[in-house]
């Protein structure tokens, strides 16, 4: 229950720091990316570097970077579908899943050579 309050409080903090920083920049839809992601990604190795100290928290980086990377990929999938092949939003989006997948296991063993540690 302790780690809840902490990630709630600590998330809120920087969620709000980020909405204030999201509303600097145009178009107003990137508030919430700033707002979200981040905020969580913090409170959660936050939490991870007190529990568990810098090596365990490094692997979570490590981890939350190549989520990250692979996201890009799976993003320009799903526009590359819905533009050059004209599917719509949700079968694109569901068509590409995979791609997402296999670019972060394939990040992740490329990096720890198929060890996942």
């Amino acid at each position: 229950m302790g780690d809840l309050l902490i990630r709630f409080l600590v998330g809120g903090a920087v969620v709000s720091a980020f909405a204030v920083l999201g509303d600097v920049f145009k178009p107003k839809t990137f508030a919430g990316l700033f707002a979200s992601a981040p905020s969580v990604a913090l409170a959660t190795l936050g939490l991870a570097f007190a529990r568990h100290g810098n090596r365990y928290s490094a692997v979570e980086a490590r981890s939350m970077i190549l989520g990250a990377a692979a996201m890009m990929v799976y993003c320009r999938a799903v526009v590359w579908m819905s533009g050059s092949r004209n599917l719509p939003a949700l079968a694109s989006a569901l068509l590409a899943l995979p791609v997402w997948f296999g670019t972060s296991f394939g990040l992740l063993a490329l990096l720890t050579g198929g060890t996942f540690r």
